[in-house]
Parts: structure tokens; sequence; C-alpha cells
């Protein structure tokens, strides 16, 4: 079977897999398999084994992401999330859609600190979506404004994503984090400015906290709570942030010093049983089995379709795109996008950077730019239906009256305010390179 064949092949057994609701690493190892019979030859299957050990199981990068996913899971098990979110949301309690505001404070906070979009958004649709519709907030709002939010995890550091890519481009983890830190932030502001523009405008999309319920508080409790449960999260990331940009800890040593660190959080908010500990643990552990057999599925894949000659066609079909560079790109960003629809970030990346990282280093652009580009893009993979995530894990939590149409409408904007950072990322690359070269040289 030629390069066209087994690209069509492979990237449509792909989609079959997915549509019929097998597991996404399961999908790319079978169709791995049956791509070597067809393609190259059984024969690639031992070189493919030793690139699965080689390249995954032998990378001491990796070895961060169990320890960020353990890092993630003390905080998130605490509790000290959701009294974050009571202490934000008494301090803007005055403004226009003020809960909102909160809910994308405390997601960068949650992004910077966890890193778990699935949690995230968990935590914030079981203890904001509710008060927000109960105090009149528009339903679209409430919904868009937790599910964009609560996606910003993957993006800001420490993010597992950002991790993975390091381990697959030619860009270290410290130089990537610093380079997605601006846009990620600049997002995160977009979203609040997004809230406060239109609650200025349309100010019944988001009342203000009833006096009655402020007055519970005092100014003097207020700060007391910002300082117990704002602070040492904020602290944490700082750490742990700090530790890899001043060169301390390379990124496998900030996360085990990051886990320490959430532990102990954990032991002064959480219940400090063992039972909780223990599931701490175990669902850590699940996530981390999740990841790492998506790597070896989607390694396998890559594999064969390199070695089929399929790597080589996709870039020339490429390459041969009118409008030169910026076409490309645009181009190739738009082709995340849409996987963005039927795969999760880490298929995305494990199957795109092979193809587009050479193509990219062609046409001269930088490696940090454009694999921080490609992340900010892969946002959208969370928020796109039919499969994206964020709106499955809202939906579980949400009440009744909030529908799936619901949420299909309320990421529009969101994926708008995405695509805008894109561009301002193109016009204005120092948003990315800027803050790497400062730090790192």
């Amino acid at each position: 079977m030629g390069p066209e064949l087994l690209t069509l092949f492979m990237f449509g057994g792909l989609l079959v897999g997915l549509f019929m609701g097998h597991p996404l690493p399961f999908v790319l190892g079978g169709v791995a398999v049956m791509g070597a019979y067809l393609g190259p030859g059984p024969q690639v299957l031992g070189t493919i084994i030793n690139n699965i050990y080689g390249n995954a199981m032998d990378n001491y990068v990796l070895v961060a992401i169990p320890l960020f996913i353990l890092m993630a899971r003390f905080l998130n098990d605490s509790g000290v999330t959701e009294r974050m979110f009571g202490a934000l949301r008494l301090m803007l309690a005055r403004v226009r859609g003020g809960l909102a505001l909160t809910v994308v404070i405390v997601s960068v906070l949650l992004a910077a600190t966890t890193g778990i979009v699935g949690a995230s958004i968990a935590v914030m649709g079981m203890i904001a979506l509710a008060p927000m519709l109960k105090y009149g907030y528009n339903k679209e709002l409430s919904a868009g404004v937790i599910m964009a939010s609560g996606s910003l995890g993957i993006l800001i550091p420490p993010s597992i994503m950002l991790i993975l890519m390091a381990s697959y481009s030619p860009v270290s983890v410290g130089a990537l984090f610093a380079g997605a830190l601006v846009p990620g932030l600049i997002l995160g502001a977009m979203y609040a400015l997004y809230v406060l523009v239109l609650c200025f405008f349309k100010p019944h999309y988001g009342p203000p906290v009833e006096a009655e319920e402020r007055a519970e508080t005092s100014r003097l409790q207020l700060v007391g709570m910002l300082a117990k449960f704002v602070i040492p999260p904020l602290g944490l990331i700082l750490g742990v942030l700090g530790a890899l940009f001043t060169g301390i800890a390379t990124a496998t040593e900030a996360s085990a010093i990051g886990a320490l660190l959430a532990f102990v959080l954990f032991l002064i908010f959480g219940d400090r049983s063992i039972r909780t500990c223990f599931v701490t643990f175990i669902e850590a552990s699940k996530t981390t089995t999740m990841v790492m057999l998506v790597i070896v599925g989607a390694t396998a894949f890559t594999g064969v379709f390199s070695r089929g000659g399929g790597m080589q066609f996709i870039q020339e079909v490429l390459l041969n795109v009118p409008g030169g560079g910026v076409g490309v790109l645009a181009l190739m960003l738009f082709l995340v996008f849409l996987l963005g629809m039927f795969l999760d970030w880490t298929g995305i990346v494990l199957l795109s950077f092979p193809i587009m990282l050479p193509i990219a280093d062609t046409l001269g652009y930088d490696p940090l730019w454009f694999v921080v580009m490609t992340a900010v893009i892969l946002q959208t993979s969370f928020l796109t239906p039919p499969f994206g995530y964020a709106l499955f894990y809202l939906k579980g939590v949400a009440p009744p009256d909030v529908s799936t149409p619901d949420l299909y409408k309320a990421v529009i904007p969101f994926c708008l305010l995405i695509v805008l950072t894109c561009v301002l990322m193109y016009l204005f690359p120092a948003l990315v390179t800027g803050l790497p070269s400062t730090l790192l040289g």
C-alpha cells in the first residue's frame, strides 16, 4: 500500500474506531498494527517497540507527568480550591458579573496549581454554576465561562501538556513554561474582559451579590479568608515556577517539590484520613496510566505512518498550499482545531508534532513560538463538539435545565477569543518569546 492509501486508511481507521466508542490508546495501537501489515510490513513492528521504549518509557522528562498529576490531586482533594472560590467571590461581590469574574480568577489559579481540566470544570460546575443561575446570571455566560476558564489548565504552567510537548520538540520544559505563561494569562484576561464588557452592556446577565449576603462577612474576615485560602496555593505555584525559571531545578525536580508542598497543604486543609490519601494516589495513578497508554499508542501510530511514507506525503501536501508560509501555518492550526473536535490533546500532540514541527522549521518559524501557538489553539479541543471534554464534564454536574445545545452555544464566543489570541501572537511574537529570552537568556 502506497503512502497516499496508507494515510487514508490510518486516519480513516482512527476516526472509525473513535466513533465506535473505543478508547483512544487501543485505537491508535490497533490501527498501527494493521497499518504495519498493509504498509511497510510487519518487520517494522520490532523497530516501533524499540522507539516506544527509547522515546517514551526511557524519557526522564516524562517523570514529571505523574508527579504534577499527584500534586494536582492533593490540591483538589484538600478542599482549598472551594474555599478559595468563596473568598474571591465575596471580594468581587459588588462587581457586575462578579461571580463569573471569580470563576475566571479561580480557574487561572487552579490551572497554575492543579492543571487537571476535568477537576477544575467539575469543581467550578458544582460550586459556581448553581449559585450563578440562582442569582439570575445568563445561562450561556455561566456555562461558557466555566468551561473556557477551566480548560486553561493545559496551557498555564506547570502544565502536563507542555511537558509532553517539550519531550517531543526541540524546546526545553523551562522555555516552554515561560513562553506559554503570558499567552495563558492573556487568554484569562480576555475571558475576564469579555465578562465585564458583556455585563456592563447587559447588566441582567450578571447581577452583583445581594447586600444582605455581603454584610454577613466583615472586611477583616474577608482579608483573613484571602490570606488563608488564596496565598498558600499562589505560594506553591510561584515556588515551582521560580525553581524552574531560575534554573535551580529541572522540570522533574520541580514537580517533586510541588507534589511535596501540595501534600503539606493537603495535611493542613484536608481531612488527613488514610482513605482520602489512598483515593488520591489511586486517581493520580489512573490519570497517569491513561496518559502513558496514549503515548505508547501514538508512538506506534506515528512510527508506522512514518515508515510507510505517510509523513513525507503529508508534508509535501502542506508545503504546496497556496499563500506561502502564512497559508501553511493557518492550515496547520486549522487542522489542529479540527482534530480537537474528535481527539484529546494528548493524541493531537503525538500525532501532529512529527508532521508539523519539521514543516515549521522549514518555513523558518521559531519552534518555541510554534509550539506555544499550537498549545493555545488546543484550548478549543476541550470546547468544540462533538467530543469536547469540557462539554461532558460540565454536563455531568449541571442542573437539568442546562441542556447540551446551551453548552454548544456557550462556547462560541470563547473559541473566537482563543482565535483572537493566536492572531495577537502572530502579530506580536514577543508575547511568546519575550519572557523566555529574559529569564533564560
